[in-house]
């Protein structure tokens, strides 16, 4: 086995300097030849007009490249995602196709608000991490607080590799615990990497957190503890090296080291770092999906010789390659000319070409191996989370989970010679972001755009006008509303109709009300005994209350949750058809949802603000103002952090008022926290 690929991610807070730290990753390994700043809007990842622009990322991008450790030669698969919590289903497609990803934090911010969303999302894939503090030369870098967070806020167990020499002005280099030599990094480039030995100042902290280091180890592999306790055995590099790579596989334990991506210190040991201890796609388990038709689990070793299986996670339409399908090979592999299978659409089609993705370049490439990630064109119909596979062997992989909208806008397009090409735009720009939303409102014939939040919606109406030349008129924007029900109550339903020859009749009798805990989704409980409504007319009731809660009693939004237990009815031997029970749970819904005191839910969002001290009065105000709720104030590197719960319909505008309010001295960020009851007096004054 050559174990030489990599296939990492590189997830943070908007701001850590995430692709910062990936332009210094393709600088070091020789990809690129001049090192771009995310400032200068020069950077290989953001190449999109709106990234340079705005200064972060909205579509994860996909680059591979090389680093050379020792004798041997790796690939590195990078995938440099968005920080921001309204482009979250890229992070989440990002994160089910990689086996790795490096965390980045700012030394002087700590964990921030969307640090925690995207390592959670980490931790639910299962995916192997390393820590990098970053900013380390930042005003208020204090590499040891954030240890501590990384413990106290993500849950997490870190094991420094490494300790700063000095921080901000005075940050110098780093002090590799393991082999116990100072780095320093002496010319502007960075690429020259001096040891030296560890200064005298620095040796009892040394000493203290090699010795924490290897505690943790000893608490979380068990060969390492049997060595560990041993006193006539001495532990060596490559001891501490290879438990250091089952713990950082296992999960159990993250590595931490730091530097200052912008100064170009650091990245090398990161680079090592990446390829001792993230573990290759074959040293996973086995892959496993369900046969499409049968429904059997299916489980493929992760190698060349099995049979092929790949996921799609991403559909980009590039102008002139056409439609790309991002593709993420689990096992088995694929060459130009292959027939493979699409195992949703259960259609079969030809690879015309397999392209490697080098950022903004494309290399054409004649096979792809298992653990590749790949560019594919020509394929027809494809979507994000589709499967693809051996025609002869058909798998299903688990999909990528989309969260739903809570925002959304009325679009048109401002000229009517941009009527035609206005929904085949929007048809694209669907294809390439799922968790966009576009529909008709069935009663005023506009068209509505909805995605995860207000920056979510601009960059979508932006990217139409400058990669479409498409100008738009848009509305206000207006909340994703649901509605719930409140109390239950038993009700009756009868559907007799004679029109001549057969008629329809359907009777039911129903409990209808909230569920437990409000979960989500419909729970539908059959009690129906006897054969007093036939079995194949039961799935017709489902689908009929089913349909009714998207148009909730209230005001028309839908409705969050429903239980229904189905109690008793009758049928006619003749006149009984399918669709007359779907009427009837329609109608019956109808009625009996108004007599059930539905409540109108609105998101709330979870909002943190950092602020200096004295705009501390103006801040609180302003979060009152909007039927917010401060949940803590704390301070942190000489700055404020306010915690508060803030309902989105109070939060269009937030930024840019906030930095009026601040004097731009404060910066915010939101992520949806969870759906509450809308106050009565708000309610009665909205309007669907």
């Amino acid at each position: 086995m050559k174990y030489n690929t990599r296939n990492i991610g590189i997830i943070a807070h908007v701001d850590a300097g995430k692709t910062t730290l990936t332009e210094r990753l393709l600088y070091y390994t020789g990809l690129i030849h001049k090192i771009g700043n995310v400032d200068d809007g020069n950077t290989t990842m953001d190449k999109d007009i709106q990234e340079r622009s705005r200064g972060i990322t909205i579509s994860s991008a996909a680059v591979s490249t090389q680093w050379k450790k020792g004798e041997k030669v790796y690939n590195i698969n990078i995938i440099d995602t968005p920080g921001h919590i309204d482009f979250a289903v890229e992070v989440e497609r990002s994160l089910r196709v990689l086996d790795s990803v490096v965390a980045v934090f700012c030394a002087s911010s700590g964990v921030q608000p969307q640090t925690e969303n995207v390592w959670f999302q980490a931790e639910k894939h299962g995916t192997s991490k390393i820590c990098f503090i970053n900013k380390m030369d930042r005003i208020g870098a204090d590499f040891f607080s954030v240890l501590r967070e990384i413990e106290t806020k993500l849950h997490a167990v870190p094991m420094a590799l490494q300790i700063p020499i000095g921080a901000e002005d005075h940050f110098e280099g780093v002090i590799d615990l393991i082999r116990q030599k100072a780095l320093y990094w002496m010319d502007d480039n960075g690429e020259t990497v001096i040891e030296k030995e560890i200064p005298e100042d620095l040796k009892a902290d040394t000493d203290e957190y090699r010795m924490k280091l290897m505690e943790t180890l000893a608490e979380y592999d068990e060969s390492f503890f049997e060595i560990f306790m041993d006193s006539d055995k001495k532990v060596t590099e490559e001891m501490i090296s290879e438990a250091l790579q089952r713990v950082c596989r296992s999960g159990a334990a993250v590595p931490v080291l730091c530097g200052s991506a912008f100064k170009n210190k650091g990245v090398q040991p990161l680079l090592d770092a990446i390829v001792t201890y993230f573990p290759a796609p074959e040293q996973l388990s086995n892959i496993q999906g369900e046969n499409p038709h049968s429904g059997e689990t299916v489980e493929l070793a992760r190698n060349e010789t099995e049979s092929l299986s790949g996921l799609i996670f991403k559909v980009v339409i590039d102008k002139h390659m056409g439609r790309l399908a991002m593709l993420r090979i689990y096992s088995g592999m694929i060459q130009s000319g292959d027939t493979v299978l699409n195992a949703r659409t259960g259609e079969s089609f030809r690879i015309s070409r397999i392209l490697k993705m080098q950022s903004d370049k494309t290399l054409s490439i004649e096979v792809g191996k298992a653990g590749d990630i790949v560019a594919l064109t020509g394929i027809k119909d494809a979507k994000t989370g589709d499967t693809l596979s051996a025609v002869e062997k058909p798998i299903l992989l688990e999909a990528i989970t989309i969260p739903a909208p809570v925002i959304r806008v009325s679009i048109e397009p401002k000229t009517n010679s941009d009527e035609k090409s206005f929904g085949l735009v929007l048809a694209k720009i669907q294809e390439e972001d799922p968790s966009l939303v576009v529909e008709r409102d069935r009663q005023t014939g506009e068209t509505l755009l909805s995605g995860l939040g207000e920056l979510h919606l601009e960059v979508t109406l932006e990217k139409m006008r400058l990669n479409h030349g498409i100008e738009v008129n848009q509305g206000k924007p207006k909340v994703s509303y649901r509605e719930v029900l409140t109390e239950a109550m038993i009700h009756r339903e009868k559907l007799s109709k004679q029109n001549g020859g057969n008629g329809q009749f359907a009777d039911i009798t129903f409990e209808i009300g909230p569920r437990e805990n409000n979960e989500m989704g419909l729970e539908f409980v059959n009690l129906i005994k006897g054969g007093v409504i036939p079995g194949e007319f039961i799935p017709s009731v489902e689908k009929g209350f089913r349909e009714a809660m998207e148009n909730g009693p209230l005001k028309g939004y839908p409705l969050e949750s429903l239980k229904i237990t189905l109690l008793d009815g009758s049928f006619h031997s003749q006149d009984s058809a399918a669709y007359d029970f779907e009427m009837a749970a329609r109608d019956g819904f109808r009625t009996a949802a108004v007599l059930c005191s539905p409540k109108l839910l609105e998101p709330v969002m979870e909002v943190e603000i950092q602020s200096i001290e004295e705009y501390t009065g103006a801040v609180t105000a302003d979060i009152n103002r909007r039927r917010g709720i401060i949940l803590s104030i704390d301070e942190k590197s000489g700055r404020k952090v306010f915690a508060a719960e803030v309902p989105l319909a109070s939060t269009f505008g937030y930024i840019s008022d906030l930095r009026t309010l601040t004097s731009g001295r404060a910066s915010i960020s939101m992520k949806l926290a969870h759906y509450a009851l809308v106050p009565d007096f708000i309610a009665s004054t909205l309007t669907t």
